[in-house]
C-alpha cells in the first residue's frame, strides 16, 4: 500500500486511519472489532478525520505504546503485522505512516474492559449481550473455510491461477509462499503441507473432486410455480462447477441469456427497453449466495431458480451472525471472509455491506418492491419480484407491456442517515428507536435526533401510543 492509497481509500469494512495521537485503549477497540469482522487494516499517523499526514518518526514512546495495544489491550491478544510506509508529513519533512494489519480471528476479543467491538460498515460498533452471544456462537461455526481439506495437497491447487491472482493483487513473492504465508491457505505440517477448504474452492484444479455440491445450478420454470410429475415445468437445467469464480461468472452471464426484455412507450415518448433484472441485482444475488454459503452443508448446491415474475436463490446455511432478516439491509457479516476479499479483488464484491442495501435502491428506483430473505430447514431464499411482473391494467398476457414505474423520490437537504432513517420507516412504519438504533448501529440519542429533523420537516408523524403506536409517512409528491 503507497502513501496515495492511505490518503485515498474510503475508510469503510476493512480499512480505517488513526491518528498518532489515539490511546492505545481506544485502538484496541478498532483491533478487537477488526478481528471479529473481517479483519482489515489500520494506518496510524493519518487524521481520519482531516486525512492530514502527522507520520509517526517523531513520536517513538507513543508509537511503542500503539504497537504493544494488540497485546496488552486486547484479550485474547490479537496477531497483528505491521509495515511501514514512507511519506512527506504536513511540515514537508520525510516520514512514515504505520500499517497494522489484522486478520479475521476465529476468536472473540474484547478489550482490557472486556468490551466486545465489531466492525461495522466503517465503525467500531458496542456489541450488548446477547450480541456478543451471538457473535461468539457465529465465529464457532463461522471458518469451515480455514478447515484442512482430507487427502488435499498443493498438487491439488491450479499454481497458474494463483500467479495470475498474485500479480493482480501486486503481491511480491511466489504462488507459494502466498499460499503459505496468507490467510492459511496452506499450513506446513512437517514434510506435509495441508491445504484449506477456501484454497481448494478459490484455486483448487477440481473444487468438485473435494466439494460435489460446491457448485451453481440455475432452473428455469415455465410459469409462476414449480410443478412435479407429469406436469413438471422445468425448461432450462444447468449447473456450472469449476472455481467459485467461474461459478460467478457463468451463472450471472446465463441469467442475462434467459431473461426477458420490454420495450414499452415512456411519458417523454421515447421507446424504453427495461431488462427483467438490472445488472447490479443479477449480480449480487449470485455473489451474495456464493460468498456467504455455508460450506460445511454438503448435501446440496446453491440453486437459482427462475420463474416468469421472479428469481429465487437458495443457498445451504442460515443467517451469518449478527445478520438478521431486519436488519440484513444494513448490517454486515462474512461466514467466510477469505472468499469475500478474493471476490472483492475482483471487483464482484463492491464494498462490504453495500450489496443489499444497493439491490432495495436499485430495485425501488423503478418500483419494484426489496428482496425478501427467509430461512427454512438451513437453506436461505432470497427473491427478487421481475421488472416484468406488473402487467398494465385492462391488456391481456399477449400484449403485455411495463408499467410505468414512479420511483420514491427522497426530499433534498436531508443526510444521509436521515434519509436511511426515512427509508426505513417507508419500509416499516412501525420500527422503534431501539430497532432503528441497533439497524443503523448508532445510539438512540442519535435516532432520536435524526427523527427531530424528520418530524420538524414534516416528513413523518407519530400515530397511537409511544409502545404500540406507528410512524405516519409524508412524502411530497414527486
Amino acid at each position: 500500500m503507497t502513501i496515495d492509497q492511505v490518503l485515498t481509500f474510503e475508510e469503510y469494512q476493512i480499512f480505517d486511519r488513526k491518528s498518532v495521537n489515539v490511546s492505545a485503549t481506544s485502538l484496541s477497540d478498532a483491533i478487537c472489532a477488526f478481528a471479529n469482522a473481517d479483519g482489515g487494516t489500520i494506518a496510524i499517523g493519518v487524521s481520519d478525520k482531516t486525512k492530514r499526514i502527522e507520520g509517526i518518526d517523531g513520536h517513538v514512546e507513543r508509537l511503542n505504546d500503539l504497537l504493544r495495544a494488540p497485546i496488552d489491550y486486547c484479550s485474547p491478544s490479537v496477531p497483528v503485522e505491521t509495515e511501514t510506509v514512507p511519506c512527506v508529513n504536513e511540515k514537508g519533512k520525510p516520514d512514515h505512516v504505520l500499517l497494522m494489519k489484522i486478520e479475521a480471528s476465529p476468536l472473540l476479543h474484547a478489550n482490557h474492559a472486556d468490551e466486545v467491538f465489531l466492525r461495522v460498515g466503517d465503525k467500531s460498533k458496542k456489541l450488548k449481550f446477547q450480541d456478543r452471544l451471538t457473535l461468539m456462537y457465529a465465529k464457532g461455526l463461522r471458518y469451515f473455510e480455514d478447515e484442512p481439506v482430507y487427502g488435499a495437497t498443493l498438487d491439488d491447487i491450479d499454481m497458474a491461477f494463483v500467479r495470475e491472482y498474485v500479480r493482480k493483487i501486486g503481491y511480491g513473492k511466489s504462488a507459494k509462499e502466498y499460499l503459505l504465508q496468507n490467510k492459511k491457505f496452506a499450513v506446513q505440517k512437517g514434510e506435509e503441507i495441508a491445504v484449506s477448504t477456501a484454497a481448494i474452492l478459490l484455486f483448487g484444479k477440481c473444487p468438485q473432486q473435494f466439494f460435489p455440491r460446491a457448485s451453481v445450478r440455475f432452473i428455469r420454470y415455465d410459469g409462476v410455480e414449480a410443478k412435479v410429475g407429469r406436469e413438471m415445468n422445468v425448461i432450462k437445467d444447468v449447473v456450472f462447477e469449476g472455481r467459485l469464480l467461474d461459478q460467478v461468472k457463468s451463472a450471472v452471464d446465463y441469467i442475462k441469456t434467459q431473461m426477458k426484455e420490454k420495450t414499452y412507450l415512456g411519458r417523454d415518448g421515447v421507446f424504453v427497453t427495461e431488462e427483467e433484472y438490472g445488472e447490479f441485482v443479477r449480480t449480487e444475488i449470485v455473489v451474495n449466495a456464493v460468498t456467504h454459503r455455508d460450506y460445511g452443508i454438503k448435501g446440496t448446491d446453491i440453486q437459482i431458480k427462475m420463474f416468469d415474475d421472479r428469481l429465487e436463490v437458495d443457498s445451504p446455511g442460515t443467517f451469518a451472525g449478527m445478520v438478521k432478516k431486519d436488519n440484513i439491509r444494513y448490517t454486515h457479516f462474512s461466514r467466510n471472509p477469505k472468499i469475500a476479499a478474493f471476490l472483492k479483488d475482483y471487483k464482484y464484491v463492491k464494498e462490504y455491506g453495500e450489496g443489499v442495501d444497493r439491490m432495495c435502491r436499485e430495485l425501488e428506483a423503478v418500483g419494484l418492491p426489496a428482496p425478501s430473505f427467509n430461512n427454512s430447514t438451513f437453506i436461505l431464499k432470497a427473491t427478487v419480484k421481475s421488472a416484468t411482473y406488473e402487467k398494465e391494467p385492462g391488456r391481456g398476457t399477449d400484449d403485455a407491456v411495463l408499467t410505468e414505474k414512479t420511483p420514491i423520490a427522497l426530499p433534498q437537504g436531508l443526510s444521509d442517515k436521515e434519509k436511511k432513517v426515512l427509508e426505513l420507516l417507508i419500509q416499516n412504519p412501525e420500527y422503534t428507536m431501539p430497532q432503528l438504533a441497533e439497524i443503523l448501529s448508532v445510539t438512540r440519542m442519535s435516532i432520536a435526533k435524526y427523527l427531530k429533523t424528520l418530524k420538524e420537516r414534516n416528513l413523518i408523524e407519530r400515530i397511537g401510543a409511544k409502545r404500540n403506536g406507528g410512524w405516519k409517512i409524508n412524502l411530497p409528491p414527486n
